[in-house]
């Protein structure tokens, strides 16, 4: 029986993707995890794995064309000329429920007034109107063609060189950093503390669960989503209505393999206590050095934590991941004092928020116990 390829969400935003690239010919056989085609937003690149071994049957929609979240991308069969249903099904439910036939969603009014359209002006395709019918209208009447026409060229310096193209990982550090400088107002706070506690306290714990390894940097980012979970406005994103508090803690680290940069996610931290926690981290850790992370495994943190103390860095301005509103920033210590910095989205969280926030960071105390003081609740 043919298996379908479901479109993913890159991010809780966006209600469909674009098709950037299809990676292997339809016809050709995959194994499973291969890499077979590749989806993009204006913020960010995915790449679906196939999630069984077979062959390449269809894929529904032409490279360029917007996909609706949840829909059917593509089938897999166990032959290569096996037959295949008609394709549009859905995976996340959508439809006419939760708003009256025709209603536009919020991402689609939003759209329809970045684009100057009407709600009567676009067709819908379901029972609402949705972001991807705005975007299938605004495609077809040459929108896009009008945005580049407006937008800069890049004219290449007059000394000679060539283009090396971007990888898989640079081009996702590419789009965070364009998401840093276009949507968020960063701002960035340090402060000076005594590591030694903290240090007492992994030496402990290591010792309490036999581990080959220290859990610092783990047991750090533990505590950190701890915090965020006593102080929501610290798991956000600004949007244009307000303050988007996420229901989940999904804590990104850093990990550098090789020349490449990952932040690997630690899905649903709020969840897990602090054994499981650092098992579940270590366990990213190593994927991320055999490069074998899967895509869900480095996408959608809602805050992070950041460290070069590996390298005996004493500070560093960490960039932030799109649709998050803090990130830590850890450091070596230097003469028995170290610096915990943080840089911020300043249309959410002050200076204020953030030292004290750090300051709740830079012991192993309860969260309970933390001297964490806000404007926000």
């Amino acid at each position: 029986m043919p298996v379908p390829v479901y479109t993913p969400r890159i991010n809780n935003n966006d209600d469909a993707v674009r098709l950037a690239a299809v990676l292997v010919p339809v016809g050709a056989k995959v194994r499973e995890g291969d890499p077979i085609i590749d989806v993009e937003t204006d913020k960010a690149t995915f790449t679906v794995e196939s999630p069984t071994e077979g062959y390449l049957l269809n894929v529904g929609a032409q490279v360029g064309e917007m996909v609706q979240v949840g829909s059917v991308l593509a089938w897999l069969g166990a032959s290569a000329d096996e037959a295949i249903e008609a394709p549009g099904g859905r995976a996340d439910g959508a439809g006419s429920a939760g708003g009256a036939v025709g209603e536009p969603t919020l991402k689609a009014l939003l759209l329809l007034k970045q684009y100057g359209l009407s709600v009567g002006e676009v067709p819908a395709s379901g029972g609402r109107l949705s972001a991807a019918d705005v975007e299938r209208y605004y495609r077809a009447h040459g929108g896009p063609a009008r945005e580049r026409a407006q937008a800069p060229v890049w004219i290449a310096p007059a000394t000679a060189g060539h283009v090396e193209p971007f990888t898989r990982e640079r081009r996702g550090m590419l789009n965070t950093v364009t998401w840093h400088r276009d949507e968020a107002a960063p701002g960035y706070v340090e402060i000076p503390y005594a590591p030694s506690s903290w240090e007492t306290y992994a030496d402990e714990f290591s010792k309490r669960h036999r581990l080959l390894f220290s859990p610092l940097l783990a047991l750090m980012s533990w505590k950190l989503s701890r915090l965020a979970i006593a102080k929501p406005r610290f798991n956000a994103v600004a949007s244009p209505e307000g303050a988007f508090h996420y229901e989940h803690v999904n804590l990104g680290f850093t990990v550098q393999s090789g020349e490449d940069l990952y932040i690997v996610v630690v899905r649903d931290a709020e969840q897990l206590d602090e054994p499981e926690f650092v098992k579940r981290l270590g366990e990213l850790q190593r994927a991320a050095m055999k490069r074998s992370l899967t895509p869900e495994q480095t996408s959608d943190a809602t805050l992070s934590f950041s460290s070069m103390a590996r390298w005996s860095v004493s500070r560093h301005i960490p960039v932030l991941p799109p649709f998050t509103s803090l990130i830590v920033a850890h450091t070596a210590p230097l003469n028995g004092v170290a610096v915990l910095g943080a840089t911020y989205d300043h249309r959410l969280l002050t200076g204020f928020d953030v030292v004290h926030f750090l300051t709740a960071l830079s012991t192993p105390a309860s969260v309970d116990d933390a001297p964490v003081e806000s404007h926000d609740e």
